[in-house]
């Protein structure tokens, strides 16, 4: 007798289904337990765990037989302990130990790691998994009862949140009701820690990060050491606008693969910021490995990327960086296959000036090419601010984040009503097609341009985000169209920066 029953393996952000075939048949000689279909070795592992959770949970392994599991697709490379609830189901109805109606299995999918004792422990990826069973046309999902409220985020799905393989048989055989599980509110997002009325000073700084939250563009910060660079991105995330429902949902489905989502938190409200230091590796940054897992450029979509210390990464960390930043989504490609991981962040790089840093002009060049320098949309030299300005009292008119943000909100909105009916909806994201239809220069504007891009030997790419800037900060301002003020303004920012 063969039973089949659905189960999930995660691939990329997302996951694919993976049947879970159990077959019982006589022994010749010593009883075996095998799995096939390309399972690394958690999944091996999954014969121990599945044998002692049964004797725990009171049911008798098929004495005197061969026990096949087989994964399929068999090209699929599996990975992780989400098979063990399937697996011991699949066994205990093959063997006899337990009779599930058949009706009940061809509605549910089933994913979670036995402990010995025969509970279920929390995994990696369940909403993941929720979603695409739920695309599959599957009713219900049988999770960990730890990963509940996460997979309730998933509407119109039945979650069956268990808590060992003894409830999961109780429930299947309607002996007794799940517990409800609520899917979780929206709540607001928290408070940002540091406010921009905290930050002394550097208004061009501040306007340069109003801007790049209002249309989503990079920014690099020169400056001192102690100038507060620093400071200035970690507050740039509280004038973002908060997550929508579906953003918080990608953000959380990455960070639920990624094993960091807070046992606590079912849904993230809060735009990530990730700080990425000089010595992380390539491979930290972008994602991959072995089993591909999301990097931190992933880890920061929808939120901030900040790069201190810019000058001293290694130039090949800094030269994966330039594609993603692009197309918004980086792609690993292995020898099972190519994985894609979401990166749609605001980069903001940090770094200290030749003459205060151990790096020299020439070195600088070296580590950071004009290439990714063209796809830094804001440049400002940070001047240190005076210590009369530290120790005075605070300016009562100064801007809190709040102001900043109901700003950065509006022109935002003006952004999605713009590029209604197509896939973007930030200034940053727009085509060479799209600037052409929809950010039109009057000739003064131009004429700014082109004699600005002669002369500072701009590259199409420059050219073309210097426009997408100028029309950020028109839409800071609320005009329809972009005029010369905001085309100036927008050149300010592609100053040199002594590299």
């Amino acid at each position: 007798m063969v039973t089949r029953l659905t189960s999930f393996t995660t691939l990329g952000v997302g996951a694919v289904p993976i049947d879970i075939e159990i077959g019982v048949l006589p022994a010749g000689g010593e009883p075996k337990f095998s799995i096939v279909g390309l399972g690394d070795a958690a999944i091996q592992e999954s014969k121990q765990r599945v044998q002692m959770a049964m004797k725990a949970s009171g049911y008798r392994m098929p004495m005197g037989r061969h026990i096949n599991v087989n994964l399929a697709p068999a090209h699929i490379k599996k990975t992780g302990s989400r098979f063990d609830l399937a697996i011991a189901l699949g066994m205990m109805m093959a063997s006899g130990a337990a009779h599930i109606d058949e009706s009940e299995l061809s509605k549910t999918a089933f994913v979670g790691e036995l402990a010995f004792d025969g509970t279920l422990r929390r995994i990696t990826g369940a909403l993941a998994c929720v979603i695409a069973a739920k695309k599959l046309g599957y009713s219900q999902i049988v999770v960990p009862f730890l990963n509940g409220p996460e997979a309730a985020l998933v509407p119109e799905m039945r979650i069956i949140a268990a808590e060992s393989l003894k409830d999961t048989v109780a429930y299947l055989q309607k002996e007794k009701e799940p517990p409800i599980i609520e899917t979780p509110a929206a709540g607001k997002a928290p408070q940002a820690t540091v406010d921009f009325a905290d930050v002394r000073g550097q208004a061009a700084a501040k306007r340069a990060l109003e801007i790049a939250a209002a249309g989503g563009h990079n920014v690099l910060l020169s400056g001192a050491p102690g100038s507060g660079k620093t400071l200035l991105a970690n507050a740039l995330r509280s004038i973002l606008p908060p997550l929508t429902r579906d953003e918080s949902l990608e953000v959380t489905g990455i960070y639920s693969i990624a094993n960091l989502l807070p046992d606590d938190v079912p849904l993230l409200m809060e735009r990530p910021l990730r700080a990425v230091h000089h010595t992380a590796s390539g491979v930290a940054i972008v994602g991959g490995g072995q089993h591909p897992m999301p990097g931190e450029i992933s880890l920061a979509h929808r939120g901030v990327l900040f790069l201190d210390e810019l000058a001293e990464f290694p130039p090949q960390v800094l030269e994966v960086l330039r594609q993603p930043i692009e197309d918004r989504k980086i792609t690993i490609n292995r020898a099972q296959g190519s994985v894609t991981f979401p990166a749609d962040f605001i980069l903001v790089a940090a770094m200290n000036p030749p003459k205060y840093s151990s790096s020299s002009e020439v070195k600088m060049k070296r580590r950071i090419s004009a290439p990714l320098l063209d796809r830094i949309d804001l440049t400002i030299d940070i001047q240190p601010v005076e210590i009369a300005d530290l120790q005075g009292a605070r300016d009562p008119n100064i801007e809190t984040s709040a102001i900043i943000a109901a700003r950065v909100l509006r022109a935002r909105s003006l952004q999605i009503k713009r590029f209604k009916g197509k896939k973007i909806s930030t200034n940053k994201e727009m085509s060479v097609r799209d600037l052409e239809l929809l950010c039109p220069l009057d000739t003064q504007s131009a004429l700014l341009l082109r004699n600005a891009a002669e002369r500072l030997q701009f590259s199409a790419r420059t050219y073309h985000r210097t426009i997408k800037v100028a029309r950020t900060i028109a839409d800071l301002a609320g005009d329809d169209a972009i005029g010369v003020k905001h085309v100036a303004e927008a050149l300010q920012y592609r100053q040199a920066l002594g590299i």
